[in-house]
């Protein structure tokens, strides 16, 4: 496999590592590939060399494209490809058989579990956007640069900044700004399971506006912040009540994410400089880190990273069963991991990123491998090593294509953790009234401060 970084000697390796900006956008030449030999988002249009993965042919664009044509925006998503049946299953006992693809994870999985297995089912490669969110991408291959130390973009606004990577850093902000719709808001449960597989649920009302997408939007007029985000939990009625609120930034060299909380028991909104990196994501009962939500999320500051090259992984996709309305949280949430007959894994082409931890830096994760959707951008899974380089913990993003948009993105993330035989499941929709809604409007004002009082409930 050729490397994919594109870097004429080790001299100008070592200058680029230490430049401020980071040279980024492609030639003319190699954009024109968009659309073509690639998809409008950069990934290889073609099958692969034997047939299994398929040729990229547009992908989901809408309802009625996944043969649904009455379905409304906020349902649950009925599944297109119910009909399909599984192709063979992975268990502990064959696993060396399918070994060169499987991530270090789901090997160490097969390992901690006997009873874990991976059914594995024919390759749909459903990822679509709109055409606007296309012909952005095409427009940002030849302008998107990276600010200093890669610790943010520039030169790019509404698509992917980096279709055609060079680098790890760009592949970890394409993730960052891929295409989630422009607002919406859900209700979700978050599982923090117990080894023995009990769990109390969380209960969480998220909303956003994703004003990078936005469109018509200028990088000049998002004024740094890419994204507003608005989590209120709402159960147990320890939790009930508290609000988090997010403003990110897209050039984080110049400022780092704001963050504010509101108390229900104290009635006072205060900053939150900690709602960041390795800090415990909220109300998870220390079974993710704030910068896993999302699958990865924040500043890519305290990493090396390094495009190791793109491989054919057996991953989560087309996950439709685990948002169904059909199925209860308890038939999902069992011991040691989710029920894995719910769980659907095809064979895709993903990126493979390794992010390893800078001398100096501290966090929980001293290395985490990413593995990157080639047609959306949408981290699948990360391997997540301890301050010792062991496997510690295995991320998993159950990903479905949310055709009333189109996007792909996940509905269900995992964090297990193989030192104890934890794990937590955060999206669960289920037992909620729908899934997304993304029709609501809002605007930057709805994401300020003064905004947690007036929406604090005790």
């Amino acid at each position: 496999m050729k490397n994919p970084i594109r870097l004429a000697t080790a001299a100008w390796m070592a200058a680029w590592m230490t430049a401020s900006v980071a040279l980024a956008a492609v030639s003319p030449q190699e954009a024109a590939r968009l659309g073509q030999q690639l998809t409008p988002l950069g990934g290889e249009k073609a099958a692969s060399a034997d047939g299994n993965i398929p040729a990229w042919t547009g992908g989901i664009k809408s309802p009625a494209d996944a043969g649904f044509p009455n379905y409304r925006s906020g349902d649950h998503h009925p599944d297109p490809y119910a009909a399909d049946k599984p192709l063979f299953t992975i268990t502990a006992a064959n696993m060396a058989q399918y070994a060169d693809k499987l991530t270090e994870g789901h090997k160490a999985l097969f390992k901690a579990y006997p009873d874990y297995r991976m059914i594995v089912y024919p390759t749909h490669r459903s990822a679509a956007v709109p055409e606007r969110i296309a012909a952005a991408t095409r427009r940002n291959a030849t302008t998107a640069h990276l600010t200093a130390g890669g610790n943010g973009v520039t030169g790019a606004i509404e698509g992917i900044p980096f279709p055609i990577p060079q680098s790890g850093v760009e592949v970890f902000w394409n993730h960052v700004l891929r295409f989630r719709g422009v607002a919406a808001s859900r209700t979700i449960g978050q599982a923090p399971m117990t080894a023995s597989g009990n769990y109390t649920l969380i209960n969480f009302k998220d909303e956003f506006l994703f004003q990078y997408a936005m469109p018509g939007m200028t990088e000049a007029g998002l004024n740094n912040i890419l994204l507003y985000f608005m989590q209120e939990t709402t159960a147990p009625a320890r939790y009930a009540g508290e609000i988090l609120l997010v403003q990110e930034t897209l050039d984080q060299a110049k400022e780092n994410r704001r963050a504010w909380v509101y108390n229900p028991g104290q009635r006072r909104v205060r900053r939150a400089p900690n709602v960041a990196f390795d800090n415990p994501g909220t109300n998870a009962d220390n079974l993710r880190t704030s910068d896993q939500f999302d699958m990865y999320n924040g500043s890519p500051e305290r990493y090396d990273w390094k495009l190791v090259g793109k491989k054919e992984i057996y991953v989560p996709y087309n996950a439709y069963r685990l948002q169904s309305k059909q199925y209860k949280y308890s038939d999902i949430l069992k011991k040691n991991h989710i029920n894995q007959d719910l769980a659907r894994y095809e064979l895709h082409r993903v990126w493979v990123v390794d992010s390893t931890l800078k001398p100096g830096m501290s966090h929980l994760y001293s290395r985490r491998t990413l593995y990157v959707d080639e047609d959306s951008w949408q981290i699948l899974a990360v391997d997540c090593y301890d301050v010792r380089g062991q496997l510690y913990r295995v991320q998993e993003g159950h990903a479905i294509n949310y055709y009333e948009l189109p996007t792909l993105w996940t509905t269900l993330e995992l964090v297990m953790d193989l030192s104890n035989g934890r794990y937590l499941a955060l999206g669960l929709q289920n037992e909620e009234p729908g899934s997304y809604n993304f029709n609501i409007k809002r605007t930057p004002a709805d994401y300020q401060p003064s905004v947690l009082e007036r929406r604090g409930i005790r």
